[in-house]
């Protein structure tokens, strides 16, 4: 049965007012609304000095959508989570969930190499017809989302999960990407409208993320870093884990090499990711195709060339290369500056690392 609005307010006015209430968290959310209908719940448990008409004008005037668990408009995959938001908030278009999905996780602070292939991930994917879905953070899951933004018309909408409000952007960098992703897909929130991005959102934002995920893919991760958390709750969910291979030397690549020891299924590319969602009887079939138009373009000049195989796919210092390649620190120096200029290496805070270059479009 349908039910009725109170005072001309509707349910989720009631719920996401409940949703702000001091001390409310997603477990203490969930209990009461399983309990009661929203009215009651704030009835039992609201901030009296809230008005409930105000805030809910908040929310109209924001452009965000209230969806209640149980009620109709709230996504099915969700849904269907033995820890569902009881009350989830979205700015876009919610229908870009529907289609099969893959989370990108990985380091805030990662290498070159990681924003690359997180970057590739996300538009051939998205090309690929299927929906991208990150956390907005710097790093990894930021490139991941540019990466769907440049895969063009046509391709599948990108799909955010944030820990704060949707009217608290974070981190403030992304405030323009955030904007890009609302407009061509949709950013989700379980927080209230204001709620601050505190430490204890982003675990709970990550079981979302899980939730919504067919297929889990680690790009870079330290030991402790926060994929732990969604790698562990897609486990606990039965969603595929996957992890792209990284040097074995690399501290950010530690976490996503011990997943691949203990039996996660590599992710070198999209097709790895594309086969493992058709395993899943989902996703589009795509051939194997041959990777020898996928290695990097090379610099003309041979000597050029063989700098860049010393240096190798992991950041290195300019001690490196001179161990490497025998030259004296100036004449390394020097070969950095010229690979910089043209292209083919960025340094930061004394380390240089290579950068993927595309084969020009014939």
């Amino acid at each position: 049965m349908t039910q009725q609005p109170m005072n001309g307010l509707p349910p989720e006015a009631f719920g996401a007012a409940l949703a702000a209430a001091p001390g409310m968290g997603p477990a203490r959310l969930r209990e009461l609304l399983a309990r009661w209908t929203p009215e009651e719940a704030w009835a039992a448990a609201g901030d009296r000095r809230v008005d409930v008409a105000e805030r809910w004008l908040t929310y109209e005037r924001a452009g965000v959508t209230v969806h209640l668990l149980g009620r109709c408009g709230y996504p099915p995959v969700l849904a269907g989570d033995h820890e569902p938001p009881a009350v989830l908030f979205s700015v876009g278009d919610l229908a870009a969930v529907d289609g099969p999905r893959v989370a990108i996780i990985g380091s805030r602070r990662c290498t070159r190499y990681g924003r690359d292939v997180a970057f590739d991930l996300g538009r051939d994917l998205a090309r690929a017809g299927v929906r991208l879905v990150s956390g907005l953070a710097l790093g990894i899951d930021g490139a991941a989302h540019l990466g769907v933004l440049a895969a063009g018309g046509g391709a599948a909408p990108p799909v955010a999960v944030v820990g704060s409000g949707l009217d608290v952007v974070y981190p403030r960098a992304h405030a323009r990407l955030w904007c890009q992703v609302a407009e061509a897909g949709v950013v989700l929130s379980e927080a209230p409208l204001g709620a601050r991005p505190e430490g204890w959102r982003f675990p709970a934002r990550n079981r979302i993320l899980a939730a919504l995920a067919d297929v889990v893919v680690v790009v870079e991760s330290r030991a402790k870093g926060g994929s732990f958390h969604t790698v562990q709750a897609a486990d606990q969910r039965g969603v595929p884990v996957m992890a792209v291979p990284g040097p074995v030397r690399s501290p950010f690549s530690c976490y996503t090499n011990e997943l691949l020891v203990s039996g996660s299924a590599p992710a070198r590319d999209v097709d790895d990711v594309l086969v493992a969602l058709e395993l899943l009887g989902r996703g589009p079939a795509r051939p194997r195709r041959s990777h020898s138009s996928d290695l990097p373009v090379a610099p003309d000049d041979a000597v050029q060339v063989s700098r860049l195989e010393a240096m190798g796919w992991q950041p290195v210092s300019l001690d490196d290369l001179v161990v490497r390649t025998g030259l004296s620190p100036g004449q390394a120096s020097v070969a950095l500056v010229r690979l910089e200029v043209g292209g083919w290496v960025v340094g930061q805070a004394g380390w240089w690392e290579q950068v993927r270059k595309e084969t020009p479009a014939k």
